[in-house]
């Protein structure tokens, strides 16, 4: 079960201006389900995206990436879920395109403006012609309030689907920030998220938004992990359609804040809830180092403890051997460390204290605090100023059990 998150109110996700969404039931990977998303674009509307850092990406971000070093403009998305086209060689790159090229026919645009995505088992050939077959369904079922099922049709092992909305008011002007994401295992972005769209009907230049499309993934999706691993598919896109009130001219403007403020909310509410429905989680865990070095230093940190096996297990089982902890931080890779200066709390609790256990600490203690559904991890370096904030989920017989039926 998901960690303290339930499905999106429908209703709370406010409709963004100048962007449609529809889906179909194409029988990508099994039957009667919604696994494929067509979002039709407003003329105007700009985009920008960061894509996986894995050099064995798959055919549908080759294809993204070109289209957006084109510059002629987003008119549509088109994504399909239960096949990753990945590892599928040239074969693969013509699927994508050929996906492009009839979207662009039935939209009535180029194939340039067209950005395509997939998500699923990797090495299998695309069933292109059940995807284009689904896309006139997904057309007549294009409307603006469409979200909830928009999140719904991108899900693989997903429990739950993943949306959030927030609106700014700004000097009489208004603007909203939508935007969904996919994901459950298989999560070590370095990047993005499996699969992440945002979407605001404000007016931003192209160069801004990239910017802050990079921002946002740098404070959520950069900053999750449930397993380690970085997929062939990683995608995080932001729109801006252009059809709203606000008009973004200089990002040091107070609206521009606000909205960039925004996008960075729903960018790590949808981060966060990919983590608390992480394959088998039954925790959700932050993991704060403080007083590091460097940036790079805490983020090493955090990730070393985020990452450990042994770590993990011992959330799963509630069991507070937090030696485990301090392990990591050692393998963190920092050469000069100095142990006798680390401090570690476990919530509440202070467990160690010089780089040894504190002497107020009671074991009972930390299982208090380890049973608890959401727990946070303080790690202390006392070498400088900087800091840094991961969240990831415990590791349990589930995750197993999901990944090794996965292609059942």
């Amino acid at each position: 079960m998901p960690v303290n998150l339930s499905a999106p109110d429908p209703a709370r996700l406010a409709p963004v201006a100048g962007l449609e969404l529809g889906t179909a039931r194409a029988a990508i990977r099994k039957p009667n389900r919604r696994d494929v998303l067509l979002a039709r674009l407003a003329p105007g509307a700009t985009a920008a995206g960061v894509f996986t850092r894995n050099r064995f990406c798959a055919a549908p971000v080759q294809v993204c990436r070109e289209h957006l070093a084109a510059g002629q403009g987003v008119r549509a998305f088109v994504v399909n879920t239960g096949n990753a086209n990945a590892g599928t060689g040239e074969t693969g790159l013509a699927a994508a395109r050929q996906t492009c090229d009839a979207v662009a026919r039935l939209l009535e645009c180029t194939p340039s403006q067209v950005l395509p995505f997939s998500t699923g088992v990797i090495l299998e050939p695309l069933p292109v012609d059940r995807l284009v077959a689904g896309l006139p369904e997904a057309i007549a079922d294009l409307k603006s309030d469409n979200w909830a099922a928009a999140a719904e049709s991108i899900m693989t092992t997903d429990t739950l689907p993943k949306a959030a909305s927030r609106t700014v008011s700004i000097e009489g002007r208004t603007a909203v920030v939508t935007g969904i994401a996919k994901g459950a295992g298989m999560i070590r972005p370095n990047m993005a998220t499996m699969l992440g769209f945002m979407a605001t009907d404000a007016k931003v230049p192209q160069a801004l938004l990239q910017q802050w499309v990079r921002e946002a993934a740098d404070a959520s999706f950069n900053r999750i992990t449930i397993d380690g691993d970085t997929s062939t598919n990683d995608s995080f896109v932001l729109v801006a359609t252009g059809a709203g009130a606000l008009t973004i001219d200089n990002e040091a403007a107070a609206a521009a804040q606000a909205l960039r403020g925004a996008i960075i909310e729903v960018a790590r509410e949808l981060a966060q809830a990919i983590v608390r429905d992480g394959e088998g989680a039954t925790k959700f865990i932050t993991v704060q180092v403080e007083s590091a070095g460097t940036p790079a230093e805490a983020a090493a940190v955090a990730y070393a403890i985020a990452h450990s096996p042994l770590v993990k297990t011992a959330f799963f089982a509630s069991d507070p051997n937090l030696g485990r902890i301090l392990a990591a931080v050692g393998y963190a890779g920092i050469d000069d460390l100095d142990q006798t200066k680390i401090d570690l709390y476990l919530g509440d609790v202070h467990v160690a204290t010089r780089g040894g256990r504190n002497p107020a600490y009671r074991e009972e203690d930390g299982q208090r605090v380890m049973k608890e559904a959401e727990i946070t991890v303080r790690v202390l370096l006392n070498r400088g100023s900087h800091a840094t904030t991961v969240w990831t989920c415990d590791l349990s017989h589930d995750y197993v059990s999901i990944n090794a039926d996965y292609r059942s």
